[in-house]
């Protein structure tokens, strides 16, 4: 079928190229009688108008640059980046993480929002607290997660992402990815018509940081004004960081070794934002004077491990210990992602400080995540 064919007009659609090949279905053929459907991914919202009645033979549904056969979120969130959200938002949705944490701390059992609902979880990478941090906190609202492991699905390899997307999207609620590969995430969150919740990739890891920001609301009291600085290798922890003071003013400073630099794209785009002060050193000794929070994580990560001894001596210098933080001053807190490897990129004085708030950070993992799920299927 020729192309021209395929024009709006043609089809009985009002609405620009653009938004009709935006139109997802999995039918073979539709029929639409005065029928006008709003599809919303994040903030923008696009309307198609269908004058019906309209019959869309399987043939048209199958020619790519008309119709696409990936089905559309409808009235739900992904939640990929920090930055995709306004600060308003990024408030609000640390407000309900806090009303929902003390609903739970009473011992209150009756506010079951997610009763009736089914997470997928896919893991290519193991955790710890993220499987137990999103499982337990679904269930406690009233719902139920299924675990994949990295042999269960093997995304991109046994199976095509856009597959899995659309497979977990008809039989679940919600999906959470904990992945290596970014462009593995975009792509899921691409193809499924359910929300999609990153759980962590090689770039970022938006969700730790929302944790971290609830963290120091409980004991700073806000996040605005502060001074953020984080001492190791610019992973994705950082990269989170920056686009959460692209939205939120704070002081963030990354002191790492040459070389071990946060991607320069993520960090320039920070900095345009204009909302956040942002600075890259070498010189952690420097950048802890006056800090609110002295953050570390592990300097090789997973994936990574195969530098780890070439990164000790490299990180030299690097190590949060008991000297670095009395330089930052008597009002700094310490933080950590966690796992943590205690003797190298962090002392076990430090850890196990009065100022070290690492264990608070790891609960509020469950309670930021409750309440970016909430957000994301629009409870």
């Amino acid at each position: 079928m020729a192309y021209a064919a395929l024009m709006p007009t043609k089809l009985g659609l009002e609405g620009s190229h653009d938004q009709i090949h935006r139109l997802r279905t999995t039918t073979s053929c539709m029929n639409v009688d005065n029928l006008s459907k709003v599809f919303v991914r994040g903030a923008h919202t696009d309307k198609l108008k269908v004058k019906g009645p309209v019959k869309m033979p399987t043939k048209v549904l199958h020619i790519k640059s008309a119709l696409s056969c990936v089905e559309e979120k409808t009235g739900f969130k992904d939640f990929l980046h920090i930055n995709d959200f306004d600060k308003e938002t990024i408030l609000t949705i640390l407000d309900r993480a806090k009303e929902v944490k003390a609903l739970l701390k009473s011992g209150e059992r009756t506010y079951l929002p997610f009763k009736g609902k089914t997470m997928a979880m896919i893991f290519a990478k193991p955790s710890m607290r993220t499987r137990v941090s999103f499982e337990t906190g679904f269930f406690l609202l009233g719902g139920h997660a299924i675990y994949l492991g990295p042999k269960d699905i093997e995304m991109g390899k046994r199976e095509e992402t856009r597959d899995v997307a659309r497979v977990l999207s008809r039989y679940n609620d919600i999906i959470m990815a904990r992945l290596f590969a970014h462009q593995d995430l975009l792509d899921l969150a691409n193809y499924a018509s359910v929300p999609v919740i990153n759980g962590l990739t090689d770039y970022n890891h938006p969700c730790q940081i929302m944790a971290d920001a609830l963290t120091m609301i409980e004991h700073i009291g806000q996040i605005e004004g502060t001074k953020v600085v984080y001492v190791g290798d610019g992973n994705n922890i950082v990269h989170s960081w920056l686009l959460l003071a692209a939205v939120v003013p704070f002081h963030f400073v990354c002191a790492c070794p040459k070389g071990f630099e946060p991607d320069k794209e993520t960090v320039e785009k920070a900095q345009r934002a204009g909302v956040g002060k942002i600075e890259i050193t070498n010189d952690p000794q420097e950048a802890v004077k006056g800090a609110d929070v002295v953050y570390s994580d592990v300097w090789a990560s997973m994936g990574q491990k195969e530098e780890a001894a070439y990164r000790r001596q490299v990180f030299q210098g690097f190590q949060v210990d008991e000297e670095l933080m009395k330089i930052a001053g008597p009002q700094a807190y310490f933080m950590h992602c966690l796992p943590a490897e205690r003797g190298v990129e962090v002392t076990n004085g430090v850890i196990e400080a009065p100022t070290s708030i690492v264990f608070p950070q790891a609960e509020n993992r469950m309670h930021a995540q409750n309440a970016i799920m909430l957000h994301s299927l629009g409870l």
